[in-house]
């Protein structure tokens, strides 16, 4: 996508742009020709390069309104405009709910949907005023629309921030558009940490209809997409990035029911199943 669409002379941010998923977003951007900045609290521990080129690193913590107020203003200072903002940065630990207490779990929602509101409030302060306008990209999650056992407040953020987005994209339009990406499971350095060794990233991969977990790249390409002019009609929208979803689980259990009852049938592609099961 990125080799397809030119952007050259756009400026764009990446915020948690120095590792995984940001990191492909930055590239992607970088390769379609944007001048890219990307900005965490730490520096990266080699620069976010790609065709020869490289992007710029500013630090900022995301959480000091004051702060990223500073850190846009200076973007317009060095750079002239900013035609592009993908709210990237977040995260969150593994905690279930009663673990921890409310203190931490609103640091999570701080960090997953108030740091991209006050992002997002500094950049239309700078976009607003350039010809030309610009492009918010929000990069939400599949844990904002289904029950999200250990990481609630995390998957509460997400499906705030998609509805942010919408919101978003009726006040500022038509100067403004934006557009949330809602990401699946995503190959990146960390996969070991959640999926273990290379054979359980495959098995983890095998339930993705597509049969792999996303690359950072695929999520950099439609990052680039929704920056373009190709998407110059596309507002307000909310594009799967999962490889298509998650399969129920009253499948797999319709199977396995019926392996146990018929064991030289062997799995089934389960449509008859379907047929004679309700959905829970």
């Amino acid at each position: 996508m990125a080799s397809v669409i030119d952007l050259s002379g756009s400026v764009a941010v990446v915020t948690g742009g120095t590792r995984g998923v940001g990191a492909g977003i930055a590239r992607a951007l970088l390769q379609a020709g944007a001048e890219v900045v990307v900005c965490a609290r730490r520096a990266p521990r080699e620069p976010v390069e790609s065709g020869g080129r490289t992007a710029r690193y500013l630090p900022v913590d995301l959480r000091d309104q004051e702060a990223t107020v500073a850190f846009f203003d200076r973007i317009r200072e060095d750079h002239g405009r900013l035609d592009t903002l993908v709210n990237n940065a977040g995260g969150t630990p593994y905690r279930m709910l009663d673990e921890g207490g409310a203190v931490r779990h609103a640091r999570v929602v701080e960090l997953n949907l108030l740091a991209p509101l006050t992002a997002s409030l500094a950049a239309y302060d700078v976009m607003r005023g350039q010809s030309g306008g610009g492009s918010i990209v929000m990069i939400g999650s599949v844990s904002g629309s289904r029950p999200s056992p250990g990481s609630a407040a995390y998957g509460a953020a997400k499906a705030g921030l998609e509805n942010l987005a919408r919101t978003m994209a009726v006040e500022w339009a038509p100067r403004i558009r934006v557009n949330t990406l809602v990401v699946g499971m995503v190959r990146t350095e960390s996969s070991p940490l959640h999926y273990g060794d290379e054979d359980g990233v495959a098995a983890v991969g095998r339930t993705v209809p597509l049969g792999r977990l996303a690359e950072p790249s695929d999520v950099g390409d439609a990052c680039v997409f929704l920056a373009s002019a190709h998407a110059s009609y596309i507002s307000g929208a909310s594009l799967l990035v999962h490889g298509g979803g998650e399969r129920p689980a009253f499948l797999d259990a319709a199977t396995a029911a019926e392996e146990r009852h018929d064991p030289s049938a062997g799995p089934s592609r389960h449509v008859p199943i379907v047929g004679r099961t309700s959905p829970p």
